[in-house]
């Protein structure tokens, strides 16, 4: 797969139907994993303390009618039916519910977007034609006046991702634990406790060592794995079925979750926390949209998981309803149901199926941080693609070892799956509960339906979860209080970074130079233009950054092309090559100044520093062709105080007889052209020794004016000297009288997160001999 196309690497999405099915075996590996491997720990996290089993089997029944209904209304009604439909641009989970609202609320977490990113067609709105009801436009203006709702909306989806990451420490260390688990009845209870927390330990620590060789090497594995795992649960469960209780079916009606909650009253509420642990993984399914199809999905999660996890629920019961064990629950869990010739298989089929489970959680982690940050929402961190051929598999180092040492400590610490079900039951809801709330949003502005549609789904599915999350919320001090933690840390750090990005980017605005002061210089800007291109990287889309003035008042020299670059992002899941580059003007064309806003998908890859500076070079020569062979630009420029926009493509979007550029006997196209070609170079002293000869390949027709000619051999000159990377190296501190909360949040949170996070180019790869920082202190 091409990375720079990865946006749009679900070509198959819309193919055969050999293509769909062979997605849903896929997505069993990726998506599913966490969801299989529930039967392992929900009636042993059920019975753990709470309810006992009684003769009558009345809380067998009751738990397994709630764990059959949860199922059914839950992953099957809401996810599958609803929420799946809820996606952006094919790209589901929390940011993509979020990015869908900002763009039809005209709402943002980023600070420099521009009217020019609402004609990228994956930023379109639906084509549903149906106005927004009265309430509807109502809401809408309500959010994009007040920005106490724009935050609120902020930090809903916030805490939304931080339970998400809490997941990811907590998923692996229930799914290893509970799957070793099954050691405790080949040996006796002194013997299991010593051994069961180091091997899951072991386990742990291999799989978070082996992230960084990427999964797509053993990921062909992970299929079949998990459905060898599903089948055997299944099998298993018709087989308990068959041999202790075969009308165990009827505790699938709802009457039984009545007799449950009657007979236990309060202890049944609080045990809802264990049957909670049924869902867990739900979310994957929307997560994970991007990488499958919804078809996909939906056939892999009716055909073959649900029917397989209803089974293996059911042959539970079967079992349990014929055996009652005198100590309290400490029996009841899924082994003690396996028939014992083929204990040790299962086993092993566990462990394997919970590591991949493990994994899907952990890559989904990576994920959504990388999301994070690109939307300003998290600090900027190292992220590694290990696959050059499948799109999203990512490794981020930091966020890795941080995962393994939480996992690792909620491991030790807790040493049950009582307690770590608590914690994994709260992360698991509440991610729900935010998803819930956000589509009720979706509902109503994105797919323009009644108010009412959207009250009776927050109604009946939060009423639902809420019960749920009361349940789980209970058992706070059982371990229920290790998710709140990690989210509350995440999400001050989160909120902190995006705050300063805010406050960074408006003393930026204030700040910048009048176009008027760089005309008043000349075309010399009244310094030294020595030769080589300089890239002024910067967050600003208009206006001369102060980091420039800054500069050429202590260093009166510059290069002979300035180019104001500026790298961001904007709220859809990816860009289009063809429009990824906006290449404007700044003043006379004497003065070679140029800005190039370059612009990122939250999902897209960034390119190395060699294929990018070509990029680069190439959109600049082809907007001078462009804005040289017409007189007026095309409807695809977005007009400025000071300049022109044009959108150009990247070199793979390049068409035969297009504008080239060659260095030595490499070849490489720009964008758009005819047939017949003629060759510009640049003037090349023999005095000067070059390591490059660079040329521009122009097309004979139309012709070409002596400007033009002069100034693509003026940017070709300069591309072979070199090009020099000039940054802003800020420092913020809070305003003299500023209040405790902002000076602490400035000049401690957001400055230690700003000197331990990478830095702004470092997705670029700049060579630190390339680059020259220029130090500025804001005061915000």
């Amino acid at each position: 797969m091409d990375l720079e196309t990865g946006g749009f690497h679900n070509q198959a999405k819309k193919g055969s139907w050999k293509t769909i099915l062979t997605l849903a075996f896929q997505s069993l590996g990726v998506v599913y994993g966490d969801l299989s491997t529930s039967p392992l720990y929900v009636y042993k996290s059920t019975f753990a303390e709470d309810i006992s089993h009684s003769e009558t089997n009345e809380e067998i029944y009751g738990v397994l009618s709630f764990v059959f209904w949860t199922l059914t209304l839950v992953p099957l009604l809401k996810y599958v039916f609803i929420v799946l439909h809820a996606n952006d641009n094919g790209e589901g989970g929390t940011f993509a519910l979020y990015s869908l609202l900002c763009r039809h609320a005209r709402v943002s977490s980023l600070p420099n977007c521009q009217v020019a990113d609402e004609e990228l067609s994956e930023y379109k709105k639906d084509n549903n034609t149906q106005k927004n009801s009265s309430i509807g436009s109502r809401l809408k203006s309500m959010l994009e006046r007040h920005r106490v709702l724009q935050r609120l909306l902020l930090i809903l989806a916030l805490i939304g991702t931080c339970m998400v990451i809490g997941d990811g420490v907590l998923t692996p260390a229930i799914s290893v634990f509970s799957a070793v688990s099954g050691l405790e009845l080949s040996m006796s209870k002194e013997h299991h406790k010593y051994v069961e927390v180091p091997i899951a330990c072991i386990i742990l620590i291999g799989l978070f060592s082996l992230q960084h060789y990427g999964t797509h090497r053993v990921g062909f594995l992970f299929a079949p794995i998990v459905m060898t795992w599903l089948l055997c649960i299944s099998t298993i469960g018709v087989y308990n079925i068959f041999k202790w209780n075969r009308h165990v079916y009827r505790a699938l009606s709802p009457y039984y979750m009545y007799e449950f909650l009657r007979k236990t009253q309060s202890e049944g509420w609080k045990s809802l926390g264990g049957i909670l642990l049924c869902i867990t993984g739900s979310e994957a399914m929307f997560a994970d949209l991007g990488h499958f199809s919804q078809l996909s999905i939906k056939i892999a999660f009716t055909s073959i998981v649900y029917p397989a996890l209803v089974l293996a629920y059911m042959g539970q019961a079967a079992y349990l309803s014929q055996h009652h064990f005198s100590e309290n629950g400490s029996q009841i869990g899924f082994y003690v149901s396996v028939p014992e010739n083929i204990r040790w298989p299962v086993l092993i089929i566990a462990v394997l199926a919970a590591i991949v489970g493990s994994q899907a959680i952990i890559t989904g982690t990576f994920s959504i941080i990388k999301q994070c940050s690109a939307l300003g929402c998290f600090p900027r961190v190292k992220i590694v693609h290990t696959s050059s051929k499948f799109h999203g598999q990512i490794y981020i180092p930091e966020i890795n070892w941080i995962l393994m040492i939480l996992c690792l400590a909620v491991t030790i610490g807790f040493r049950d799956t009582k307690r770590l079900g608590n914690a994994s039951g709260l992360a698991v809801i509440t991610v729900m509960l935010v998803t819930t709330c956000l589509m009720s949003l979706v509902i109503v502005l994105c797919w323009n339906r009644s108010v009412f549609f959207a009250i009776a789904f927050v109604v009946f599915f939060g009423a639902i979860e809420a019960l749920y999350f009361s349940a789980s919320l209970i058992k706070f001090l059982e371990g229920a209080w290790v998710p709140v933690a990690l989210s509350f840390i995440f999400l001050i750090i989160m909120y902190t970074w995006h705050y300063g990005t805010i406050k960074k980017y408006e003393f930026e605005i204030h700040n910048k130079v009048s176009l008027n002061w760089l005309l008043s210089l000349g075309p010399s800007l009244g310094i030294v233009r020595v030769r080589g291109i300089g890239i002024i990287q910067t967050e600003l889309v208009s206006g001369i950054p102060a980091i420039f003035s800054h500069f050429v008042t202590n260093v009166p020299a510059f290069h002979q092309v300035l180019v104001f670059l500026c790298i961001k992002s904007v709220p859809v899941p990816h860009v289009k090559p063809e429009e990824r580059f906006l290449v404007g003007q700044i003043g006379p064309k004497e003065y070679r100044l140029y800005r190039c806003i370059v612009r990122y998908g939250y999902r897209d890859i960034h390119k190395d520093d060699v294929e990018f500076e070509n990029d680069l070079i190439c959109s600049i020569a082809e907007f001078i062709r462009e804005n040289s062979t017409t007189n007026s630009l095309s409807n695809e420029f977005i007009e400025k105080e000071d300049e022109k926009m044009t959108v150009v493509g990247t070199r793979s979007t390049a068409k035969a007889g297009g504008i080239q550029i060659r260095e030595d006997n490499e070849e490489q196209e720009c964008t758009v052209g005819t047939s017949n070609h003629r060759e510009i170079t640049s003037p090349s002293p023999p005095a000067i020794p070059r390591k490059k000869k660079v040329r521009f390949v122009l097309p004979e027709s139309p012709k070409i004016d002596t400007s033009m000619r002069a100034e693509l051999a003026e940017l070709m000159e300069a591309k072979e000297t070199g090009i020099a990377y000039i940054l802003g190296n800020t420092y913020m501190r809070a305003n003299p009288g500023s209040g405790i909360t902002k000076r602490i949040a400035i000049d401690y949170g957001y400055e230690f997160l700003r000197r331990n996070s990478r830095g702004a180019t470092y997705d670029l790869n700049v060579p630190r001999a390339s680059t020259l920082e220029v130090g500025m202190i804001y005061h915000v």
